[in-house]
């Protein structure tokens, strides 16, 4: 009888950590791939450029995932419903790009402080903060009276967005930072957006799932592409198109 599969291990010392062959993830858990190393800069920017991203809780060692299959939106594809459609139309919200990164990793990481989201641990929002230092993690928050009241942030790598988290301090705060998001994505010729995994969220905007070999051929294409400067980054964002 075969010994049951185990994840690899990946030796926290290294600098940078190299990860095997997304094929190699586990089917169950699904998509389980590694465990251990570290959340350098180096090892994170390697991970999301071979489709694989942390996730683990307090206590746990830090766990590396590639699930399959992987739930993505084409910028072109983003669903807007009518009431989306209306609260756009309304523009109660200011949207700005990187104008509070710090704020927002937080804001992400308090408002699943109930058990279900601990995964956004103060390491994680350590070293998120340093790749947003150096130019790779990127925010869209969303401004009421001064307050923010929601927002997401995540990686990006030539033509691609990894999404990693959002969160609303009011209803639809979230949605329509996403949706400004992806239309400033769609003017600078993003072509994907990571989702990671389903959810009924994700799908009412017009995420699918497609099977990890075709995520990670749109990757090797995608994060070919130079990164934009991230001074392009820093924005307000003053208008949606529907289109």
């Amino acid at each position: 009888m075969s010994p049951p599969l185990a994840p690899a291990y990946l030796d926290p010392n290294q600098a940078k950590c190299h990860f095997p062959a997304v094929s190699l993830a586990l089917e169950e858990p699904d998509g389980l791939l590694a465990v251990g190393g570290n959340l350098s800069a180096e090892t994170l920017f390697n991970a999301y450029r071979h489709g694989i991203f942390p996730w683990y809780s307090d206590g746990q060692p830090i766990l590396w995932w590639s699930p399959n299959p992987r739930a993505i939106l084409f910028p072109g594809q983003l669903r807007v419903s009518r009431s989306l459609k209306k609260r756009l139309r309304q523009q109660r919200f200011e949207i700005t790009l990187d104008h509070a990164f710090d704020e927002v990793i937080q804001a992400c990481a308090t408002a699943r402080n109930d058990g279900l989201g601990t995964w956004i641990t103060s390491e994680m929002q350590h070293a998120y903060i340093e790749m947003h230092r150096l130019g790779h993690a990127h925010s869209v928050e969303a401004w009421r009276d001064g307050k923010l009241v929601g927002g997401l942030y995540g990686i990006a790598i030539g033509q691609v967005f990894f999404g990693e988290s959002m969160f609303s301090r009011t209803p639809d705060a979230s949605k329509v930072a996403f949706a400004h998001l992806v239309t400033q994505l769609k003017t600078w010729r993003f072509s994907l957006i990571d989702c990671q995994v389903g959810s009924n969220h994700m799908t009412s905007l017009g995420a699918e799932d497609i099977s990890r070999t075709n995520f990670i051929g749109h990757l090797n294409q995608a994060c070919q592409h130079s990164n934009l400067a991230p001074a392009q980054w820093k924005k307000r964002l003053s208008s949606f198109d529907s289109d």
